[in-house]
């Protein structure tokens, strides 16, 4: 059974300690790609390092993060541009609008991620889109941009059946989480409807810990869990559904797998 982890963040401090250890159990569990999306210029150094120790195995994305947007996002975004042309990028992320802690910036995060959806269409890459608070700014944009060479997937998706369909409709696919896990979850409903096609899983790590380790480190061996419970909702065995979700992640961001 091959599993992707389309969604981590394993390069940050939270794994300083034990960082080739977690990526080891996670291949050992299966996990045979980790997808890195991109924060900012301050983390980058430590993404890339990771990507080089693991090239197989921990795929790095190029982006610029919606809550690291601020007055001077012109210099971040021109390294973004410029780090793309050397072609070492499964994607472009981790990009879109984040209007949950300060809508301050609201004007300049959407230039910046309309720019960088520009710039996936220009590479032909996927995007990882992060959705907080925003979705309604973040449809009209992507609807805006859409052509045959956009795709992508939104990220920790936790949205409403008529979102849902509305990403479909996009040809988009959802990142399903830890959240899928958590008890009185309403995502459980709305995914029940969503065709498996339609799904990749994620972990988001170290955040949103799935059950039955919520409240500790995430980390990418526990995709194994999401993938469980998507199971179980869907009524198909954990094999078919690793099947169907792996090749989704992998025709999404071409992975060799």
């Amino acid at each position: 059974m091959i599993l992707v982890d389309t969604h981590t963040h394993l390069y940050l401090e939270e794994f300083d300690e034990d960082r080739t250890e977690v990526v080891q159990s996670a291949v050992d569990a299966g996990v045979m790609n980790m997808l890195l999306p991109r924060i900012d210029s301050e983390s980058h150094q430590a993404q890339m390092e990771l990507s080089r120790q693991f090239p197989e195995n921990c795929l790095s994305m190029m982006g610029l993060h919606p809550t690291s947007v601020d007055n001077s996002f012109e210099k971040e975004l021109e390294v973004v541009e410029n780090e793309l042309k050397t072609g070492k990028y499964i994607g472009v992320g981790e990009i879109g609008i984040d209007l949950y802690w300060d809508d301050t910036y609201k004007e300049q995060q959407e230039y910046v991620f309309r720019r960088q959806l520009q710039l996936a269409k220009e590479n032909r890459l996927p995007v990882s889109i992060h959705t907080r608070d925003s979705f309604d700014e973040i449809y009209r944009i992507v609807h805006e941009e859409h052509t045959d060479d956009l795709s992508g997937v939104f990220h920790c998706f936790t949205g409403t059946p008529e979102q849902a369909k509305k990403i479909m409709n996009l040809g988009f696919k959802m990142g399903i989480g830890g959240i899928l896990t958590f008890k009185n979850a309403n995502l459980r409903e709305v995914v029940k409807d969503i065709p498996l096609e339609f799904l990749v899983l994620e972990t988001d790590a170290p955040f949103l810990t799935p059950v039955p380790y919520r409240g500790k480190r995430n980390q990418s061996k526990y995709v194994v869990h999401i993938a469980e419970k998507l199971a179980e909702i869907k009524n198909i065995t954990l094999e078919e559904t690793a099947e169907i979700t792996t090749a989704n992640a992998a025709n999404l961001f071409k992975l060799n797998i």
